[in-house]
């Protein structure tokens, strides 16, 4: 890429994206053009054509999605499917109509089946059935790499996916009702020892900068200790406790979003989709539309090929946040997928490694929460 190319990053005020914007200017890309939410409906077809005819972007990070924890993925299943596959058709279609010279998909790790061999390789994606507790989030995603591996062979366009693992970092999501394991865990971990220490002034802070279900800090203390208590976090006092779905025992692999940043940004300029065909499948005589040879499952894992308990990864966060008190599973809730732990040899073959471990991510994310107002 060149430094003074016109770079669009969709969703750059989100997790991903803004993560994506800060290594671009570290690597001396300022040329960068965005679709504000309040200005920009991206499940428009005309409102997103007319921005890629008027910009015409050179280059596309395709971050923008509608995202969630476990209960949003199982209360809004149709606008998970929905306006994911929206946003992305929009995007990865003007990319191609207005002659973006190479976009690069963001996608998940939820992708790959519930039990697959561990760790996942590319490769596992559709040799069985999805976890269902997220399945119209997955196939939106699954759809994103199916159109960018076919916009590619039938076009010959230069469009490239990744598939993160679970990403936390700055601009998370720390609404109880829709956010992920880590920032859940490191939101109520601090309310909890806000009640273990008797601080009701914090939760009061914490609230009018971050309302839960529309209670803030000028509710009542009781409104305020009863909406923390309904996503459980409890007890005053030596009694104050911290409830958990399900038993434990899942395992996770967490990528911080500046670490899946650098790596997009080094794919963007070190790896085309010509360069997968060669190294993945032998093709050198690529010519369009390419029907001679499968090709699947072009897309690229980003992640630290390291996992934990959930178990684990709750005592690490409760020791970071300080809070003393008792932790509490409950098991009659889902647990979700059992273990999804990423094969990152494509990726670390291609020449990139992660940097910043969990435990150091952790302390970077809580002083992050506490400093932060929510943007």
């Amino acid at each position: 890429m060149n430094k003074d190319a016109k770079i669009y990053v969709a969703g750059n005020r989100g997790l991903v994206g803004s993560a994506i914007c800060r290594s671009l200017k570290r690597h001396g890309y300022n040329n960068l053009v965005f679709t504000p939410h309040a200005q920009y409906d991206l499940m428009d077809t005309k409102t997103v054509e007319a921005f890629f005819d008027k910009e015409r972007p050179e280059y596309v990070f395709q971050s923008a999605a509608h995202v969630g924890g476990i209960i949003a993925n199982l209360t809004y299943r149709a606008d998970f499917i929905y306006q994911n596959l929206m946003i992305e058709s929009n995007i990865i279609n003007s990319a191609y109509k207005y002659g973006a010279k190479k976009l690069l998909f963001l996608g998940s790790s939820c992708i790959y089946p519930k039990n697959p061999p561990q760790p996942m390789t590319e490769d596992v994606l559709l040799t069985s059935e999805l976890e269902y507790t997220n399945e119209p989030y997955a196939l939106s995603k699954i759809a994103g790499i199916k159109l960018c591996e076919s916009y590619n062979l039938q076009y010959g366009t230069n469009f490239i996916s990744v598939m993160p693992t679970n990403l936390y970092g700055p601009n998370d999501n720390y609404n109880l009702e829709t956010s992920h394991v880590l920032p859940a865990m490191i939101r109520k971990f601090h309310l909890a020892k806000c009640l273990e220490n008797k601080d009701f002034d914090a939760i009061k802070f914490d609230l009018n900068r971050r309302p839960i279900e529309g209670v803030s800090g000028d509710n009542s203390k009781d409104e305020q200790l009863a909406i923390i208590k309904k996503y459980g976090i409890f007890g005053i006092g030596n009694e104050a406790t911290v409830e958990l779905w399900g038993d434990g025992s899942p395992k996770r692999e967490f990528l911080h979003s500046d670490d899946l940043a650098d790596a997009c940004v080094f794919l963007m300029e070190n790896v085309d989709f010509s360069d997968i065909l060669k190294k993945q499948f032998n093709i050198n005589d690529f010519s369009t539309p390419y029907t001679k040879t499968e090709v699947r499952n072009t897309h690229i894992n980003i992640g630290t090929g390291k996992d934990l308990l959930i178990k684990e990864l709750a005592q690490m966060v409760k020791e970071t946040v300080g809070f003393n008190g008792k932790i509490v599973w409950n098991a009659s809730k889902p647990n979700g997928t059992p273990q999804k732990l990423l094969n990152v040899d494509k990726l670390e073959k291609l020449g990139w490694k992660y940097s910043i471990e969990l435990n150091q991510g952790v302390k970077m994310s809580y002083d992050n929460y506490l400093n932060d107002l929510p943007k």
